[in-house]
C-alpha cells in the first residue's frame, strides 16, 4: 500500500504540523490542552499520531496558534477528514495491533529482539498459526482465521521488490529451539527462516544461550524508523494486555543503543545461518538433544 493511502500516515503528518505550528507560536502542550479543556495526554497523542484528529480539533487548534491563512487551515482539516479514513487491515475486524499494523505500513526500517518467538514478519503460516491458536482469551477459529490472514498480508513489505522493509532482527537461541506447532512445523519455519535471511535487506542474528546477561532481559522491543524522519522514531514493546509506544528522543536513543549491544553479543549473521542450521536438525533428531 502506498504511504499515503495510510491513515497512520497521515495523522502522523498531521500531528507533526500541528506540533510545529504549537512551537512556533511559543506554547507549551499543557497551555493548548487547558485551553481547550482537555488532557494534556490528549494533545501529545494527537501530535504523535496516536489519536484520530477532527477537523474541529484542527480548527480550534488553528485558532490557539494564530493562523490565519485559510488555505493552511482548509489543507490541515482535509489532512483531518482524510485521517479518519480505515486502512487494508480494517477489512479483516478489529485486530489488537491495529495501531502498530499502522506504524509497521509506514515504517522503513524495523530494528527487533525477540527473546521468545519467530517475529511475525518471518513466520510461515504453519508456525503462526500455532502461536495465533494459543491466544488469551481464546479466540474463534474464524477470529483465528482473520489474525493469519492479516499477518500474510503484512508479510508483503518484506517481499516488495520495489521498496521493501528493511528489517533487522535480533532472536534468542530459545526461539529455535521451542517446539511451537511440532517438529515438522519447526523445521519448515527453520528453513524459511534461513532463506529469508539470505536476502539483501533482511538480516538475522541469534544470541546463544552461552551469551548469558545482556542488556535486555527484560523483554522483546521493536525500533520502527520513518523515510521523512530516519533519526527518530518509535519503540514498541508488546505487552499482555496494553502494548506501549515510545516516541521521545531519550527513550529511543536508550533503546537504540541496547540494540547496537545486542547486535554486538550476537552471532554474526553468516554464524547465524549454520547456527539455524542446526537448529533446524535439532528439530528433525539428527542431531543430540543433550
Amino acid at each position: 500500500m502506498a504511504a499515503d493511502g495510510n491513515p497512520t500516515v497521515r495523522r502522523r503528518r498531521l500531528g507533526a504540523e500541528l506540533r510545529r505550528l504549537r512551537q512556533a507560536g511559543g506554547l507549551k502542550s499543557a497551555e493548548v490542552a487547558e485551553r481547550l479543556m482537555v488532557s494534556q495526554p490528549k494533545i501529545s497523542h494527537m501530535e504523535n499520531g496516536r489519536r484520530a484528529i477532527s477537523p474541529r480539533d484542527v480548527r480550534d487548534l488553528c485558532a490557539i496558534y494564530g493562523v490565519t491563512d485559510q488555505r493552511v487551515i482548509d489543507s490541515l482539516m482535509r489532512m483531518a477528514r482524510e485521517s479518519g479514513q480505515q486502512g487494508w487491515w480494517s477489512a479483516y475486524g478489529e485486530h489488537p495491533q491495529n495501531v502498530y499494523i499502522g506504524l509497521e505500513t509506514d515504517a522503513a526500517s524495523i530494528h527487533a529482539y525477540e527473546p521468545l518467538v519467530i517475529p511475525g514478519l518471518l513466520r510461515t503460516p504453519a508456525y503462526a498459526h500455532a502461536v495465533i491458536e494459543e491466544t488469551i482469551p481464546p479466540i474463534t477459529a474464524e477470529q483465528a482465521d482473520r489474525r493469519l490472514k492479516v499477518l500474510l498480508h503484512r508479510q508483503r513489505r518484506i517481499h516488495d521488490t520495489i521498496s521493501p522493509l528493511r528489517l533487522w532482527v535480533v532472536l534468542e537461541e530459545t526461539a529455535l529451539r521451542r517446539v511451537v506447532g511440532g517438529p515438522d512445523v519447526m523445521r519448515e519455519q527453520l528453513e524459511h527462516l534461513n532463506a529469508l535471511a539470505g536476502k539483501p535487506h533482511i538480516t538475522v542474528q541469534v544470541l546463544p544461550f552461552t551469551v548469558g546477561a545482556h542488556p535486555s532481559l527484560s523483554g522483546q522491543f521493536s525500533i520502527l524508523r520513518f523515510a521523512d524522519s530516519p533519526q527518530t522514531g518509535v519503540v514498541y514493546l508488546e505487552r499482555f494486555t496494553s502494548d506501549l509506544y515510545l516516541e521521545k528522543q531519550p527513550d529511543t536513543q536508550h533503546y537504540g543503543l541496547m540494540y547496537e549491544h545486542l547486535q554486538a553479543e550476537a552471532l554474526s549473521p553468516d554464524r547465524t545461518r549454520d547456527f539455524i542450521a542446526g537448529a533446524t536438525k535439532f528439530h528433525t533428531g539428527t542431531a543430540s538433544r543433550s
